[in-house]
């Protein structure tokens, strides 16, 4: 393991996993990276050219799977209250918010896109699986999202952020059980839950019985305190936990003139740190593999010993021999939720699927 210092759109193609199903991948080693950096706020284009910068740096080292910081593309609103503050007003928001939100709603992207076309070649291109948080627009709603991409060039799919967090909820809008997809691919099962979404114990359990090995978490908590979450996750469902977060310092976002910075009193200097990462890998026994790193933009990789993950299960399987189905059981509806629908439209055509669930 090491701590390196860093300097299209389509149908899912990959089936999510059926449990007992795919090769056994128990003697592999996989190389992962996880990506601490930060995006360049308002500014998309230059975003993915940083993006492609560190997945092509990672590639160097040999990294089969690249893990992204939750809204790495499209940017994670530090500091901002679009306006509201502590007492929100419906009737009457600040005007200057709304102008915020329009800047930021320019910067997120659609899915599918010309950037997630981009973000697709960019896997193809260094061979590998791609893991990228956006903030995804549809409509005039925007949603804090996971996008997979795998080593051929190809999107896979995404999940949305089920539950954002405190003021999240006023610029971000639900996801919902069609949009948590567990992927089989050669490395191993990979799927991802969003920040504090890693807090619900229902939605670990549903990734938990799709077979989850590699399971990654970008967030934007940077407080020790995560590392916990982190590694009782892993732990708890004897998986890989992949956690990568933003190393941001004020000047990474926009002059105070265009960006209003609350939560730290007085405007902060340009050099002062508003996040400064914990990104961290850490193995099913709980052992840490590589960081956390508290000191700047870096990529933190490690080597993943598949086979740990069968010697962890033989102590505590949660969905298998320590479960009590009889006793405790979930139910997940994995069918997408829509405001609007037309019966004329579903009569003409076959019922869509829901996001990461197409078979081969």
């Amino acid at each position: 393991m090491a701590l390196v210092p860093s300097g299209s759109g389509g149908a899912p193609v990959i089936a999510e996993v059926e449990m007992n199903g795919g090769a056994d991948q128990s003697s592999a080693t996989v190389r992962a990276t996880v990506v601490q950096a930060s995006t360049v706020f308002y500014d998309t284009p230059a975003t993915l050219d940083k993006a492609e910068r560190l997945i092509a740096e990672a590639a160097g080292y040999g990294s089969q799977l690249v893990v992204f910081p939750e809204a790495f593309v499209g940017g994670y609103p530090r500091g901002s209250t679009f306006g509201f503050g502590i007492s929100i007003s419906i009737t009457n928001p600040k005007d200057k918010g709304k102008g915020e939100f329009q800047k930021y709603y320019a910067a997120a992207i659609d899915v599918p896109g010309p950037e997630v076309t981009r973000l697709a070649a960019m896997a193809g291109k260094y061979k590998v699986f791609l893991v990228m948080g956006v903030i995804e627009r549809e409509g005039y709603t925007l949603y804090c999202s996971v996008l997979f991409f795998d080593p051929l060039g190809r999107y896979l799919g995404k999940h949305r952020k089920l539950m954002p967090t405190a003021l999240e909820r006023i610029i971000w809008g639900f996801g919902d059980g069609s949009t948590i997809p567990v992927y089989d691919t050669p490395l191993g099962k990979i799927g991802a839950l969003i920040c504090w979404e890693n807090k619900m114990p229902l939605l670990r359990t549903a990734l938990y019985g799709k077979g989850i090995e590699i399971y990654c978490a970008p967030t934007a908590d940077s407080r020790p305190v995560w590392q916990a979450s982190m590694t009782h996750i892993a732990m708890e469902g004897g998986c890989f936990v992949l956690s990568a977060n933003q190393f941001c310092r004020r000047q990474d976002y926009p002059p105070p003139s265009e960006y209003a910075f609350a939560g730290l009193g007085e405007e902060p200097s340009p050099d002062t740190v508003v996040c400064p990462g914990g990104s961290v890998i850490i193995s099913p026994s709980g052992e840490v593999l590589a960081g956390p790193n508290y000191d700047g933009e870096a990529l933190i990789t490690a080597d993943l010993d598949m086979g740990e993950i069968v010697r962890a299960k033989f102590d505590f399987d949660v969905v298998g021999h320590y479960s009590r189905p009889e006793v405790l059981s979930l139910v997940v509806d994995d069918q997408p939720h829509r405001p609007v629908s037309f019966t004329s439209a579903a009569e003409k055509a076959p019922a869509a699927k829901s996001d990461g669930t197409a078979k081969p």
